[in-house]
């Protein structure tokens, strides 16, 4: 797995957003899939005419 290394804001982001003590990657991973999930709804959205 690659490493990834993270600014103190940005850490400091990530913390603001944590629920329960949840771990870093799980963040990370949900955050991937919300923005994923966005990029998929505005490609198709400018597909309609």
């Amino acid at each position: 797995m690659p490493q990834v290394h993270l600014g103190e804001e940005t850490v400091e982001r990530l913390d603001a957003l944590r629920v329960d003590d949840e771990e870093y990657d799980e963040i990370v991973t949900e955050l991937i899939n919300i923005y994923e999930a966005e990029e998929l709804t505005l490609f198709r959205g400018s597909d309609i005419e």
